[in-house]
């Protein structure tokens, strides 16, 4: 009889200890599964960010104007020519700035920051018309230098008022809404209250409208 109760005894002892190994392994592989899907949810998102730019065409005329005294300012020359700018501007994000963590126990995706767009390039070319030279002060090969640099400030002066700006905030909205659906088909959630957002920005998030 006693020979009996251990043999059931040991059975029992057995089944807890396979099942509490069971369980250990499954806890295991769960987590380790969960931190897969939150790796690859992560590179997925920051490949999502890297497709958000804005470009814009300008096209201004720029006249330049140059004046040169000699002689205690009794005598000046002055050089000036007509410039038509073309210019390319290129309006996008910081992307070392986004800050992203994976919430494994709660499954998301928090967006802790997302920077705000600014102007990554501006590409001028330049069209002389109207070229005037001073009679002390004629234009230099190195004046194209100066130029470019002045074109350069004149198109980012005109950007505030272009529209790019907006346009680019849109785009990163959009990337946060992709973001959001992105992660939601594993079922995770996009966590993204830390941003500053207008009010018609998390509207527009919320109803998944841009």
């Amino acid at each position: 009889m006693d020979g009996f109760i251990e043999a059931v005894l040991g059975l029992i002892l057995g089944a807890i200890t396979m099942y509490w190994v069971y369980s250990f392994f499954r806890k295991r592989q769960n987590r380790e599964t969960t931190e897969r899907q939150s790796t690859v949810l992560l590179e997925r998102i920051k490949s999502v960010c890297k497709l958000i730019s804005v470009e814009g065409d300008f096209a201004e005329i720029y006249k330049y104007e140059n004046r040169r005294e000699r002689f205690l300012s009794l005598v000046s020359s002055t050089k000036k020519a007509l410039i038509v700018i073309n210019a390319k501007a290129h309006i996008g994000y910081d992307l070392q700035q986004i800050e992203l963590r994976a919430d494994a126990a709660n499954k998301k995706i928090i967006l802790a920051n997302f920077p705000q767009p600014q102007v990554l390039s501006i590409e001028p070319n330049l069209e002389f018309y109207d070229i005037q030279n001073g009679l002390f002060n004629a234009f230099k090969p190195n004046d194209l230098t100066a130029l470019n640099q002045e074109a350069i400030q004149h198109i980012r002066e005109k950007i505030p008022k272009s529209g790019l700006m907006d346009t680019a905030r849109r785009e990163a909205l959009e990337a946060v809404l992709l973001m959001s659906k992105l992660v939601e088909t594993i079922g995770w959630k996009l966590d993204y209250s830390a941003l500053e957002l207008r009010e018609s920005e998390r509207q527009s998030l919320e109803s998944g409208t841009i």
